[in-house]
């Protein structure tokens, strides 16, 4: 039965991300690049964890009946901790290559970091922290038409503003910090709506978010296609 939870936890995350490899199939990314951005993410989940044990223990910041305190908690230690090393290898790591030659390819990257991310917190949520099978079962199934596409949703949020950056030189500092930013203020939203008790608001953002970050993806694939179109048809005229 552990097999099976393992199942449940691991399948909404590699479910989004092979969809993201197959939106990507015409002008794909190295798979090796793929695969090391959803390996971090899986790997950023101990250094998350530990920055947010500091923000408990160390700063005392709590999630509370006191909604400045859990707002606190939900930005600053949650939101923050986990958007930060997301950002760290993407920024650092994937954003140098020049395989990273689009602007569609921020959200490609980010998103596969996001689902590796998503998909180790899933198993940790799922198969470590419930006391029961019911209560394994039960959450694996909300989270994963909650918190795992909500993780995609702050990954487009991110990817969207480094694509972004990596091509308007003149505005890279500034969209390098709107990227991060708007990461960390959905991440944040969220989770101060279910900290806050208002989970079925939480869940309703998280769809919409979800709708508008696969809108966003279909639309600049299709604008994508239609430049690369065009192109072919300029480089046949001129011969």
């Amino acid at each position: 039965m552990d097999f099976l939870l393992v199942i449940l936890s691991i399948l909404p995350g590699l479910v989004i991300a092979f969809y993201m490899i197959w939106r990507d199939r015409h002008d794909s990314e190295p798979i090796i690049y793929l695969l090391l951005c959803f390996l971090f993410g899986m790997l950023s989940t101990y250094p998350a964890i530990k920055m947010e044990l500091f923000g408990v223990r160390d700063l005392g910041i709590l999630k509370d009946g006191n909604l400045f305190m859990t707002f606190t908690f939900a930005f600053a230690v949650i939101a923050f901790s986990e958007e930060y090393v997301k950002f760290i290898f993407l920024r650092y790591f994937i954003y140098p290559r020049k395989d990273f030659d689009e602007p569609m390819d921020g959200i490609v990257y980010a998103v596969m970091i996001g689902m590796g991310f998503a998909t180790l917190e899933n198993i940790l949520y799922v198969v470590m922290r419930q006391d029961t099978l019911e209560a394994s079962i039960r959450v694996g199934f909300l989270r994963m038409f909650t918190a795992v596409p909500a993780h995609a949703t702050f990954a487009v949020f991110m990817g969207y503003f480094i694509g972004l950056a990596k091509f308007k030189p003149e505005g890279s500092t500034r969209y390098l910090i709107i990227g991060l930013a708007s990461a960390i203020i959905a991440h944040g939203v969220y989770d101060f709506l279910l900290f806050s008790g208002m989970a079925k608001l939480a869940m309703l953002l998280g769809f919409v978010g979800t709708g508008f970050s696969v809108s966003l993806i279909l639309i600049g694939r299709h604008l994508k296609k239609n430049a690369q179109l065009a192109e072919g048809q300029n480089s046949s005229s001129k011969i």
